[in-house]
């Protein structure tokens, strides 16, 4: 597949490794035109102008910090309609530094904000949970990716994706559920930097 990336940060160098090792065709773009040849020159990727970067993609990775967002579609042409019939998706978490609120307005999520400002495109909330390194460590167990969105194709998209680095795809479905599984990183956060081990506070379930 073709993957556009948009974003030069940890997670989108991690993804775009571990996608760049399964085969796929990498394009990046970025605010810094810099870092993104950087990254594209070591996984034998391609970079390109934010512009362009969806261009005959299959699906794009928005990768950036939550303040970057709008800036970042409106320059892909998001609201344009450029990300249109692609999956688009999104590793955002929209909440506060070191206590785990979400940013959000009550009753509204990152995802469905993303889904707003790219009509057309396929949102499919993934990769959120998992710092970076998970995703370019190759002995590391499988781990499960939970994700919300409303395109089975586009989600099939992404499940694919997903084992490609590692995981094991688990859709919890739709957007319409999509701001519970963000409550889900503000937990996971919040716990973090209390000093209490995320995992230790939720129980194990039999299969």
């Amino acid at each position: 597949m073709r993957i556009g990336i948009l974003g030069t940060g940890n997670l989108a160098t991690a993804l775009a490794t571990g996608w760049a090792r399964a085969g796929h065709d990498i394009i990046i773009g970025g605010r810094s035109t810099a870092a993104a040849e950087a990254i594209a020159n070591r996984i034998g990727g391609t970079a390109r102008p934010v512009p362009t970067v969806a261009a005959g993609a299959d699906a794009v990775l928005l990768a950036v910090h939550w303040d970057g967002v709008t800036e970042m579609l409106t320059a892909a042409g998001g609201p344009a309609g450029a990300l249109a019939g692609l999956a688009l998706i999104d590793p955002t978490n929209a909440v506060e530094h070191g206590v785990g609120t979400l940013r959000t307005e009550p009753a509204r999520s990152a995802a469905g904000h993303i889904a707003a400002l790219a009509p057309g495109a396929h949102v499919v909330k993934a990769f959120h949970l998992f710092p970076a390194e998970r995703w370019v460590t190759p002995d590391a167990g499988p781990v499960t990716v939970a994700m919300c969105g409303d395109d089975e194709r586009a989600l099939d998209v992404v499940g694919s994706l997903v084992r490609d680095v590692g995981g094991v795809p688990a859709v919890l479905g739709t957007l319409d559920r999509v701001r519970q599984l963000e409550e889900v990183a503000g937990f996971v956060i919040g716990l973090a930097f209390a000093g209490v081990d995320p995992q230790s506070a939720i129980p194990s379930v039999p299969r």
